[in-house]
């Protein structure tokens, strides 16, 4: 039986001479190899057989995922409005990280070590950093339009098909630019962790290099993260804001209206929770690993091994698996048309009067998301 490790550098081990991690790779692509990486020695191949199936597991998932949400969103009349662009925007480029960051973590992960040669090293750094970013900034600009929706409301400029385009436009703009720098000299895309996948060298010394990690952590963490933490608190407390004026309506009326007021306005409040709540963690959960290696290793505060730097990157892929499911499912006419096009898909009790009376409670035009 062929084993899942196949890599010729490893036969050093096998006969009799230790190698370090770094001098598994071929020698076209050891002069990008940190010298941190050099302490270490090659992780057992039945770790390369676990994250080889745990991201393949998460591979195919986030794939079927982000295509059914893409297919729904752009099939369906009803859900092509300017909002759910950013849902399209969001779902392709999980899509696209998926298509792009999985194959050839298995492929490199059967012989052990990076063997796709420096040119493809520095495009799968790219697409990761590309892909990525834009992810986290279509969640952004999804929280960012419900804030505007549910906070603002009438009282806010409808968002047309033209201020969507140019807002993701503007997003694939500035995140292309940061995906190609370290690629032109600011930082570079290395092999990491167990030298089956490259990302940005956070272990570089000079302070040139650890700028652009410090500089596009704000651009792609920080500032992400305070915008949507920001927009969710404001949509809670305008709905709670919201349904406690229908309360005090219902008192002027009778006790049946008052009981179904608060029903509802208990389905409603626990329902935003709900979706708020799983996001904002999601987001962190998915993100802050990774951020915190990257710190790790520009600051030395800590002995990062290549088992815990790969577990981080597949943590932050794992978030393209989460995001169709909160970002379809919570959304009301979503699973409506999941229940046409695909009813082997579409699961649970049939709750369509209190999906109306959430969308009614949330949404202020068609363009709610």
């Amino acid at each position: 039986m062929m084993s899942f490790v196949n890599s010729p550098a490893l036969e050093h081990l096998r006969g009799g001479r230790n190698v370090s991690l770094a001098e598994t790779v071929p020698a076209d692509i050891l002069h990008m190899v940190d010298p941190y990486w050099y302490q270490w020695p090659p992780l057992e191949p039945m770790w390369f057989g676990i994250i080889g199936f745990v991201i393949t597991v998460l591979g195919i998932m986030s794939l079927t995922g982000n295509f059914v949400v893409i297919y729904i969103f752009t099939s369906a009349k009803s859900l092509r409005t300017p909002s759910n662009m950013f849902v399209v925007n969001l779902a392709f480029s999980d899509f696209m990280m998926m298509f792009t960051m999985f194959p050839p973590v298995v492929l490199n992960g059967f012989y052990g070590t990076w063997i796709m040669g420096p040119f493809w090293c520095e495009l799968y750094g790219l697409c990761g950093s590309l892909f990525g970013c834009v992810s986290i900034w279509s969640m952004t600009l999804i929280a960012y339009d419900r804030y505007c929706v549910i906070v603002k409301g009438i009282s806010r400029k409808p968002l047309t098909i033209t201020a969507a385009v140019c807002r993701l436009a503007f997003v694939w703009s500035v995140c292309m630019i940061w995906a190609i720098l370290p690629m032109v000299g600011w930082n570079r895309y290395v092999p990491e962790g167990n030298m089956t996948a490259c990302g940005t060298d956070y272990f570089a010394k000079d302070w040139y290099n650890r700028s652009y990690i410090i500089v596009y952590s704000f651009w792609v963490y920080l500032t992400p993260l305070s915008t949507i933490i920001f927009s969710y608190w404001h949509i809670l407390k305008a709905v709670r804001v919201h349904e406690k004026a229908m309360r005090e309506q219902a008192k002027k009326m009778n006790v049946a209206s008052l009981r179904q007021s608060d029903a509802d306005a208990k389905s409603v409040e626990i329902k935003l929770a709900k979706v708020a709540l799983v996001t904002i963690s999601l987001w962190f959960l998915a993100w802050t690993p990774y951020t915190i290696i990257n710190y790790a290793g520009i600051f030395e505060s800590m002995n990062l091994s290549p088992l815990s730097t790969i577990c981080g990157s597949v943590f932050a892929k794992a978030n393209a698996v989460c995001n169709p499911i909160v970002y379809g499912l919570s959304h009301p006419k979503y699973k409506q048309v999941l229940k046409e096009k695909m009813p082997c898909l579409a699961c649970g009790k049939d709750d369509t009067a209190a999906e109306i009376r959430t969308q009614a409670t949330t949404e202020v035009s068609e363009s709610a998301a």
